[in-house]
C-alpha cells in the first residue's frame, strides 16, 4: 500500500483541532504546556534578524546597477507604492469591520500595556535608522536591520560590477540557505508548537477566542478582493486593455497561486503566461517578475497589517495615528524579508506583532486559517507582481496587444 504523508497544512489544522479539544478537557493542565509553546517561538524568533538581514542584501546585491536605473526605478517604485498601499487598504478595512472586536482576553499578557504608548512621528521616522547595526542586530529591531540591508545591498551591486570575481555574494546565498534551512527545520516541529499554544490559550481563556477567526477570514477576502479590483480598474484604464481579457489572461497564474499557496512555484507560469497571453516583452517579464517574488508582497504587507489591527482589538487596544502609520509602513517593509518556507506567513507574524508590544502568544490563534490566509496572500502578492510587470511594459510601450487580445495566436492557427 502506498503510504500517505499528511501535509504541513494539514498536520498544523490537526494541531490546532486537538489544540482547541485539550484545552478544553484539560484547562488546568494545558496552562503548564505554555513554557514549552513558547520555547518554539523563541526557537523561531531567534533567526530572523538574520533571516532579515541576509535575504534583503541579496536581493538587491543581484541587481546590476544598470537595471537599477530606468526600469530598476520605475519597477521598486510602484512596488514601494502598491505594498504600502496594500497595508494602509488592510488597515482600513480592519479598522471599519473591526475582526477582533467582541473578544475580551484579561491577563494572557501584562505587558500589552507597553503598545498603548504614544510615540511623535518624528521619533517613529528617526527610529528607522540605525545609529548601530550591531545593536540593532542584538535587539531584534526589524525596521532599522531592514533599512541597513537595503542601503547595504545597493552598496554591494556597485561593488560587484568591479569585483566580478568576487565569492562574497556567493558565500552570502549560502549563508541565507543555511538560515533557511533552520528555519524549515524548526518549522517542521509547528504542529507541536502550534498544539501547545493553543491548548495553553484555550485552556485559559476558552474557546470564545477562536470567534472571530471566521470574521477575520471573511474581512481579509474582502479586502484582498476590493484591492484587487481596484488594480483591475487602474490597468485597465491607464494601459487601455479590456479588464475581462486582463482576468481571463491571468486565470492560470492565479489558480496555480490558489493551488500552491506559493509565489515561487506559481513563477514559472507566471513568466510564461505574461509573455504568452498578456504581451509583455521578454525583457520586461525577466527583470520584474523574478524581482517581485522577493520584493513585492502586496498580500504579506496587507495580512500582517490586518492581522496586527485584529490583535489590538482583542486586546482592547486602541492605536493613534502615529501608531497606524508605523503598523502601514513596517507591514510594507517587513514584508520585503518573507521566507520561502512552510508556515511562512506565521515567520512573518512573529516579526511584526512583537514590534508592535503585543503578545507574540497570539499569532497561534490564527495557524488554523493559515492556509486559507496563505490562499488570498498568494494571488494578491501574484497579481501584483503582475500588474507592475504591466504598468512598467505599458510605460516603455512593451505591450503587444494582438497578443493579449488573442489575435496572434489565432493568426497562427
Amino acid at each position: 500500500m502506498k503510504k500517505y504523508k499528511l501535509s504541513m497544512i494539514t498536520k498544523i489544522m490537526i494541531a490546532v483541532i486537538l489544540g482547541l479539544g485539550f484545552g478544553l478537557l484539560f484547562g488546568d493542565l494545558s496552562k503548564s504546556l505554555k513554557v514549552f509553546g513558547d520555547i518554539f517561538l523563541r526557537l523561531i524568533q531567534m533567526s530572523i534578524p538574520l533571516l532579515v538581514f541576509g535575504q534583503i542584501i541579496e536581493a538587491v546585491a543581484r541587481l546590476d546597477p544598470k537595471e537599477v536605473s530606468g526600469l530598476g526605478i520605475k519597477t521598486i517604485i510602484i512596488f514601494a507604492s502598491s505594498s504600502i498601499l496594500a497595508a494602509f487598504w488592510g488597515i482600513t478595512v480592519a479598522l471599519i469591520f473591526k475582526p477582533g472586536s467582541g473578544v475580551n482576553i484579561v491577563g494572557l499578557n501584562t505587558g500589552v500595556e507597553v503598545a498603548a504608548q504614544n510615540i511623535s512621528i518624528k521619533d517613529t521616522l528617526l527610529g528607522f535608522f540605525p545609529s548601530n547595526i550591531i545593536s540593532s542586530l542584538a535587539s531584534g529591531s526589524i525596521i532599522q536591520i531592514i533599512v541597513f540591508s537595503l542601503v547595504f545591498g545597493v552598496a554591494f551591486s556597485m561593488y560587484r560590477t568591479t569585483h566580478k570575481d568576487s565569492i562574497m555574494l556567493p558565500l552570502l546565498t549560502e549563508f541565507n540557505e543555511v538560515i533557511i534551512k533552520l528555519i524549515t527545520l524548526i518549522m517542521s516541529f509547528a504542529p507541536i508548537g502550534i498544539f501547545l499554544l493553543i491548548a495553553a490559550l484555550i485552556g485559559q481563556v476558552g474557546i470564545s477566542v477562536i470567534i472571530p477567526l471566521v470574521k477575520y477570514l471573511g474581512i481579509f477576502g474582502l479586502a484582498t478582493i476590493s484591492y484587487l479590483s481596484a488594480w483591475i480598474i487602474l490597468i485597465s484604464t491607464k494601459c487601455k486593455l479590456s479588464p475581462v481579457r486582463l482576468v481571463k489572461n491571468m486565470t492560470a497564474m492565479l489558480v496555480m497561486a490558489l493551488a500552491t499557496t506559493s509565489s515561487a512555484i506559481t513563477l514559472p507560469i507566471e513568466m510564461e503566461d505574461s509573455e504568452k497571453k498578456l504581451g509583455l516583452g521578454d525583457r520586461i517579464t525577466k527583470l520584474v517578475l523574478p524581482l517581485g517574488m522577493s520584493l513585492n508582497s502586496n498580500g504579506s504587507a496587507m495580512h500582517m497589517a490586518i492581522t496586527v489591527i485584529t490583535i489590538a482589538q482583542i486586546y482592547n487596544i486602541n492605536y493613534g495615528m502615529d501608531k497606524i502609520i508605523y503598523i502601514g509602513i513596517i507591514a510594507a517593509l517587513v514584508s520585503l524579508a518573507n521566507a520561502v518556507v512552510p508556515g511562512a506567513g506565521l515567520v512573518s507574524l512573529a516579526i511584526i506583532v512583537p514590534q508592535m508590544g503585543l503578545p507574540i502568544e497570539s499569532i497561534a490563534l490564527f495557524a488554523g486559517v493559515e492556509w486559507f490566509v496563505g490562499m488570498l496572500r498568494t494571488i494578491l502578492n501574484v497579481a501584483a507582481d503582475v500588474f507592475t510587470a504591466i504598468l512598467v511594459a505599458n510605460d516603455e510601450n512593451e505591450i503587444n496587444h494582438d497578443v493579449f487580445d488573442g489575435i496572434d495566436s489565432l493568426n497562427q492557427q
